[in-house]
């Protein structure tokens, strides 16, 4: 238990210091890096690791060797900024570094570092870069030869090979790193067709409803001129609807335009109440009833506002393609489930068209399943219409 403890605390410690790492910035690390890298390259116990090719006459260490090894370990503080300078300095001093014979270095292991950074950091001119470090390594071979090196020619190619591989690998983590890119920037793209569906759709609910509710309590005012009272409560329906369209078109236009740390943390608008959206209706002229059953629950946002929007279409429906006729709207309130139901009788061939094919249903059916839910829309076995759906409390499947 005691060693799992201990397991678990150093896997901690070492997420904690790689997150740490990762939050720096990359030249900050990069300074730090080669600060480290270099003072590493001279403490003795190091210097038998070290990428040593040639086999040349050893010579002792001098001036030129400390100068030659801080030129293959300083580079790398620029290695992602300029990867082609760190490793056209870093490969030079390596050369000379092996071609004069000087004690292996470990600091010798930044033409690795170079290579790695080289393949995975320069933006362009890449392949030119490949054709220039092979051309390098040809000419350092052939130098070695002429120096009398006892390298057989199939060592020259192993070691181009592992040079290779050093440069291969920083180039299939730049192509990693690319396509994870891509899929940051298609899932982006998705997000914002998703929103500007999901707006569409809101407009669509808000401008639909409160407009046609204008349009009905309008046109029954011109009827209300002998009764004064009437024409005041119908101009007042009027206006109260007219201010709850410009609020909610106020919210919409909000997240539109809202940018950065402006944007509301909460894009989905405050659901208004069905009550108050039934006496809305009511007001307008249409005859509806509200049956609730059960206590309503404490529901995500999401599954509230996708009830409301369900009962604001359905009326919005009855009003322009049944005007007149009984509508009952049902809620059923369970701790999993919200389950809706409009049922409008009486409703004309025009009004079936619209809730089979039109937009809002259809955006209706789109908002419910996107929540796990369930939505039924179509003909009334007593001849009318009838809307039903089944949401889920929490919002989420």
């Amino acid at each position: 238990m005691m060693i799992e403890e201990h397991a678990a605390r150093a896997r901690t410690a070492a997420t904690a210091l790689a997150r740490w790492w990762r939050a720096r910035p990359t030249a900050t690390r990069d300074t730090e890096l080669a600060l480290v890298f270099t003072l590493l390259s001279f403490a003795a116990p190091l210097s038998q690791i070290a990428a040593r090719f040639g086999d040349l006459p050893p010579r002792d260490a001098s001036a030129a060797s400390v100068l030659l090894t801080l030129g293959q370990t300083l580079p790398t503080a620029v290695r992602t900024r300029w990867p082609a300078v760190c490793l056209a300095v870093v490969g030079t001093s390596f050369a000379v570094h092996e071609c004069l014979g000087y004690p292996p270095t470990f600091g010798s292991l930044g033409l690795y570092i170079a290579l790695y950074s080289a393949g995975a950091h320069q933006a362009r001119f890449r392949p030119a870069l490949a054709a220039a470090v092979t051309v390098g390594y040809a000419v350092f071979a052939v130098t070695l030869y002429a120096l009398d090196s006892p390298e057989r020619p199939s060592d020259y190619l192993l070691y181009y090979l592992v040079l290779a591989t050093a440069f291969g690998l920083g180039v299939l983590v730049r192509r990693r790193r690319a396509r994870e890119a891509e899929r940051r920037r298609l899932s982006a793209e998705a997000a914002i067709a998703a929103e500007r569906s999901r707006l569409a759709r809101e407009l669509h609910d808000v401008v639909t409803h409160h407009v046609t509710a204008m349009v009905v309590q309008s046109g029954a005012a011109q009827y209300l001129t002998e009764s004064p009272d009437s024409v005041t409560e119908a101009l007042g329906a009027i206006n109260g609807t007219g201010r709850r369209a410009l609020a909610e078109l106020r919210f919409l236009l909000g997240v539109l335009e809202a940018t950065g740390e402006s944007a509301p943390p909460d894009r989905s608008p405050l659901p208004g109440r069905v009550p108050d959206l039934v006496e809305q209706t009511r007001a307008s002229g249409q005859p509806v009833e509200l049956a609730e059953d059960g206590e309503p629950q404490d529901t995500a946002i999401s599954a509230e506002l996708t009830t409301y929007r369900v009962v604001q279409e359905s009326l919005t429906n009855a009003v322009k393609y049944a005007p007149g006729e009984r509508t009952l709207v049902r809620l059923v309130h369970t701790p999993e489930w919200t389950d809706v139901e409009v049922t409008t009788a009486g409703t004309s061939d025009r009004g079936l068209r619209d809730a089979s094919g039109g937009r809002g249903l259809t955006g209706l059916r789109e908002r419910v399943e996107t929540l796990g839910g369930e939505f039924t829309a179509g003909p009334d076995p007593d001849g009318g219409f009838r809307v039903r759906a089944r949401i889920p409390t929490g919002g989420t499947p």
